[in-house]
């Protein structure tokens, strides 16, 4: 549920009815006793370095000052708690990477903490607890009570909470599992840290507060390790894939869907820059492909024109950071941007740009991942493009860059298979053949025939558009195949090319004249059709049937015919 003006008004309303007003009912009816004020001082200054120290548990920041919040409790009762409770509220949203805005979180987080101290702190005065007491049996147990009470009222107003906004709560779910944990076992470091205190005073926050904030440093670095240890063996994992596709297309759809998950964007972009644009290649948004329709900018524009011009990674925090810069599409919710170059050879020839909705989502150790990334990336490409280039040679006529006789072959197969399963109704084979090819050669000379050629091959592409796969089959003879088409439609379509054909003029230039002028010529076609299932189920048998209709019934009917195989 979005924050909406109304909640974070009947939020504040809640708080200044609330806060303000039970922190002075609470100093009235349980007032602090005598204070030391560098005790206090002492205890603040823990405070706050807990809180500049969080631990990384279950993927999220978790701040360990709940044996902190014990000590002070039993010393100086539910006042001063609370006090420091909120101290703990304000550095901790500060610092926290959350796309809600402040005025949301503040009122929030400081009733909750509120609560959950007034609730734990009259529960502990309930069973009997007394401030400052140094009977261990009694403490661990009014202490306890005191530390399971403020847990309980935190997931209970989560649960509530959750519930409200349309959230689907569970009580019992794996984080209050791990809030349970910590909480006790940082329950023993709080009773050590209050008797302490008691006993010898403010070294005590020395003697158990260093040892505590070095092993919460080590775990952080390690955590933080670990996590750079799975993002880098998963973008191996990445580029590996990458290096399988065999296409351009299937390189690019990967590569921006993968890295998206990786680093849990929101949204990520591939631009190509060129001729001095960054054109949009990809666009990843709402958890799918999306087509590009953004317009190009000028390379020297917006984000991606200041990764270009100064070939180095960007990240930006929050919206404020690149509001004033960025020129091209992306979301109104946008907060965080990650953007790096793409080289090949030591060249940029585009940008990745990740974005997400949330605020500092994006720390500076992935700015070497997605390099590395970018990388397995261009190296990928390049590979598909190569084998690209070389299945389009051996699929391709090197004169007409038609389909040749192995592609053709292998697609009639294909749809072959097709019709036997029912995936096709029918499929219809057109051959043709240039009229009296041999002689236009003799007259003109082979270069005039073969520019004849490659203009036909234009004119049957035109025709055919998507409907079908065109191939030369050899020397002058042309192959249309025609997926769900019947006899009847087909014989139409070659009709309508035979009739093109016939009033159009070829261009060609005369390599047998003195004078190698541009000549006008025409030139007729014999076309034979046959069709599947009704003629043949056999590939080949489906070649020859539409041959025999062109030779017997075409050309030995006169030429410049259609004609279709009849058993």
């Amino acid at each position: 549920m979005p924050v909406t003006t109304k909640r974070k008004t009947v939020l504040w309303s809640l708080w200044i009815l609330i806060v303000p007003v039970g922190l002075f009912f609470v100093y009235q009816k349980y007032p602090p006793p005598e204070i030391d004020g560098w005790n206090l001082l002492a205890y603040a200054l823990f405070f706050i370095i807990a809180c500049l120290m969080p631990m990384n548990i279950n993927g999220s920041s978790t701040y360990l000052v709940q044996w902190a919040t014990v000590a002070v409790f039993l010393k100086y009762g539910i006042f001063i708690e609370i006090l420091f409770s909120q101290l703990t509220v304000f550095i901790v949203i500060l610092r926290s990477r959350t796309s809600e805005p402040l005025s949301f979180r503040i009122p929030f987080n400081s009733l909750m903490f509120f609560t959950a101290s007034l609730s734990a702190g009259l529960a502990f005065f309930a069973v009997g607890g007394q401030l400052g007491s140094l009977n261990i049996e009694k403490i661990v147990l009014y202490a306890f009570v005191f530390q399971f009470t403020s847990f309980l009222v935190n997931q209970l107003i989560f649960y509530y909470y959750d519930k409200y906004t349309g959230a689907d709560p569970k009580f019992f779910s794996v984080d209050m599992i791990w809030d349970l944990s910590i909480t006790l076992l940082v329950f023993p470091y709080a009773l050590a840290l209050y008797f302490s205190e008691m006993y010898i005073g403010l070294s005590a926050l020395l003697f158990l507060g260093i040892p505590f904030f070095i092993m919460t440093a080590i775990m952080k670095m390690y955590n933080s390790s670990e996590k750079i240890n799975v993002e880098l063996k998963k973008a191996g994992d990445i580029g590996h894939q990458l290096a399988a596709r065999l296409s351009t297309d299937e390189v690019l759809d990967q590569f921006v869907v993968q890295v998206a998950d990786l680093f849990k964007a929101d949204y990520a972009y591939v631009l190509d820059y060129r001729d001095n644009q960054l054109q949009m290649l990809r666009m990843f948004e709402n958890m799918e492909l999306q087509k590009p329709t953004v317009p190009p900018v000028r390379y020297n524009q917006g984000i991606g024109g200041k990764v270009v011009t100064t070939n180095a990674a960007i990240i930006y925090d929050r919206k404020s950071q690149w509001s004033d810069i960025v020129t091209g599409h992306l979301p109104i919710d946008t907060e965080s941007i990650m953007a790096t170059p793409i080289a090949r050879n030591n060249k940029t020839e585009g940008v990745l740009m990740l974005a997400s909705r949330q605020k500092y989502a994006f720390a500076n150790h992935q700015l070497q991942i997605i390099d590395i990334l970018s990388t397995y990336f261009a190296v990928s490409l390049e590979k598909a493009s190569y084998l690209q280039q070389a299945i389009a040679i051996s699929e391709r006529c090197g004169l007409t860059k038609l389909y040749n006789y192995r592609y053709m072959d292998d697609q009639l197969q294909k749809n072959m298979v097709k019709i036997g399963n029912g995936e096709l109704d029918q499929l219809s084979l057109v051959m043709m053949d240039i009229d009296r090819f041999k002689g236009i050669n003799d007259q003109y000379g082979h270069q005039s025939g073969n520019d004849i050629l490659i203009q036909l091959a234009r004119i049957i592409e035109e025709e055919v558009g998507g409907e079908g796969i065109c191939a030369r089959y050899g020397g002058e003879e042309f192959v249309v195949l025609l997926p769900n088409y019947g006899k009847d439609l087909a014989l139409l379509f070659a009709e309508n090319l035979r009739k093109r054909i016939e009033i159009h003029p070829f261009e060609i230039v005369n390599d047998l004249g003195t004078e190698r002028e541009l000549q006008i010529i025409n030139i007729t076609l014999s076309i034979g059709v046959s069709t599947a299932p009704e003629d043949s189920d056999d590939g080949m048998a489906l070649i020859r049937n539409a041959d025999r209709a062109l030779y017997i019934g075409a050309k030995q009917a006169g030429r410049n015919k259609v004609a279709a195989y009849a058993k």
